[in-house]
């Protein structure tokens, strides 16, 4: 089954998304004229079909424009970003660093 999907989806990918588009209203009408058929069942499975290609589309459009905005302006790696074997220290060794207030706990009293 899933050699079928992949083969599928290779033919699907392969073809023009204009032509598919062009296909679309087609499909869509059908689809809304509900008929408790097995044409009506197809037409559902090729409008998403449809869809998913358009999908797909846009998704590879939308990274590969984040890709090239990427390599126009390389971004430095946050610190965040950063395993922690390759982390900086925050402080020289033998340095005291100041604590940081605590926080303080407040017991709850209902309003009278």
């Amino acid at each position: 089954m899933e050699k079928m999907l992949l083969k599928m989806a290779r033919q699907l990918n392969a073809m023009d998304e204009a032509s598919l588009m062009a296909l679309w209203n087609k499909y869509m009408q059908r689809v809304q004229n509900f008929d408790a058929s097995r044409e009506w069942e197809e037409a559902t499975i090729a409008l998403s079909l449809i869809q998913a290609v358009r999908g797909k589309n846009q998704l590879f459009n939308t990274k590969w424009e984040e890709r090239e905005a990427l390599k126009s302006f390389p971004e430095e790696p946050r610190r965040d970003d950063l395993r922690p074997w390759r982390r900086m220290p925050d402080e020289k060794k033998g340095e005291k660093t100041s604590e940081k207030p605590r926080a303080k706990v407040h017991q709850f009293r209902p309003l009278a």
